[in-house]
């Protein structure tokens, strides 16, 4: 054989080959794609809405540190949907700089803090252990395998290496967190110098499932739970979650202590959240709508003492926009009397949060709700909580003791209120 000829067949197979390399290349190419095209299968199981912390002119205190260095924080979640992976969202909206996470974990629940043995699992930002979040911004997980039932209660870590002011948190957390020095992201035990129920820069827990949708409630401290007991799940976004569970609907909790329909403080008002704590959540059917109480209340007392009292129209006004935003996002909006207050923290610096005059506009508002026809469909609160004997204050059996939050009874009873029919539009 010729030169020439060896040449020529040595040719071929070189282009043979570059062939079959280039047809491995596209197949691992398309079959990537095909994998990152199927993976939209997300949905947030858990949440809790960021807020900005407050100065020291507001009468409540914090219940954190302004700002920690080597320190980790632990904190415990109780899903709503489970999933066959997890990712994690961390939230510097209200940062005013960079947010360093120097490391994550997560992990089933244990006791006073610890990890369930053998369940610990470190989490990654794009295959690395820490991330620097810029100022307003969040930062989700890399997915981690990791098998979560519904209902199950997690536990997450963050360590925050450098001096980091906590300016993102969630004031009334209702559950029990823990700060510890130093590194124990990957620790199963956990050594606590100090405890809060506040939240600190996790905002959600996703997981990978053929959820059939979720809902949204949207609300003050009544839906964040205040009144519920501490550390046992029983605010009422909780009993409803556990109802909606045969039917695969997760169920998020997008309640702030002190929360307003028109104005900001303990976080922002309704309409400037909803983007986020709404709308940006993946396959959202309905939301539930419960507030405006504070708006009613606050001004005059120790909260908003320079502060006007709305009218019926101003606060109308606010209701309208928020069911039109819901309408344009295709979402079903359930809206949710104002429950009774008469005697409304009594006793306290805010004793002067009820008061005859301010009643009048809570029912007023009240049957503008039912009687409107503006929502999609109306739980009615209200009439749920009445004292027989007296119908501006809230019964016995439901309240909590301050005569404005629901107990465990009471948070039970709100969700069993809740036709599921009517939430979900069927």
């Amino acid at each position: 054989m010729s030169l020439h000829s060896f040449t020529a067949i040595a040719g071929v197979r070189r282009i043979r080959s570059a062939l079959l390399a280039a047809a491995v290349a596209l197949t691992a190419t398309l079959s990537s794609s095909a994998t990152f095209a199927d993976d939209r299968s997300w949905a947030t199981t858990w949440m809790a809405s960021p807020q900005p912390v407050w100065d020291h002119d507001f009468p409540l205190p914090t219940k954190l540190p302004a700002s920690v260095t080597d320190q980790t924080f632990r904190q415990a979640v109780r899903v709503s949907v489970g999933g066959s992976r997890v990712r994690l969202v961390f939230s510097n909206t209200y940062g005013d700089r960079p947010l360093r996470i120097g490391g994550a974990s997560i992990g089933f629940a244990g006791d006073n803090g610890a990890v369930a043995a053998g369940s610990l699992r470190k989490v990654t930002f794009s295959g690395k252990d820490d991330i620097v979040v810029p100022p307003g911004a969040p930062a989700i997980s890399d997915p981690l395998p990791l098998t979560v039932d519904a209902q199950a209660k997690l536990v997450v870590s963050i360590y925050l290496p450098d001096k980091t002011p906590l300016t993102t948190f969630h004031w009334d957390g209702r559950q029990t967190a823990w700060f510890g020095k130093g590194n124990q992201t990957q620790s199963e035990s956990f050594f606590a110098t100090q405890t809060t129920d506040a939240r600190v820069f996790l905002s959600k827990v996703m997981v990978d499932t053929p959820n059939e949708g979720t809902v949204v409630v949207i609300g003050d401290s009544i839906t964040d739970g205040n009144g519920a007991t501490v550390d046992a799940d029983t605010r009422w976004t909780d009993f409803l979650a556990k109802r909606l569970t045969p039917e695969r609907i997760a169920v998020l909790n997008a309640g702030i202590s002190g929360g307003r329909l028109l104005r900001d403080k303990m976080g922002v008002n309704v309409a400037a959240r909803l983007e986020r704590d709404v709308f940006a959540q993946p396959k959202v059917r309905a939301a539930i709508l419960l507030i405006g109480i504070n708006d009613i209340s606050w001004p005059g007392t120790a909260f908003a003492p320079g502060q006007a009292r709305p009218t019926a129209e101003e606060m109308i006004a606010g209701y309208e926009q928020i069911i039109a935003l819901a309408q344009a996002h295709n979402i079903r909006l359930v809206g949710a009397t104002l429950t009774p207050f008469k005697g409304a923290l009594s006793g306290t610096p805010l004793d002067d949060y009820y008061n005859p005059e301010k009643d009048a506009l809570r029912q007023e508002i009240n049957r503008w709700i039912r009687t409107s026809g503006a929502f999609d469909a109306v739980v009615d609160f209200d009439a749920l909580f009445r004292d027989p004997a007296d119908q501006s204050r809230i019964a016995p059996a439901f309240d909590s003791g301050d005569y404005l939050h629901p107990g465990d009874a009471g948070n039970r009873a709100m969700a069993e209120a809740v036709d599921l029919d009517e939430l979900l539009g069927r």
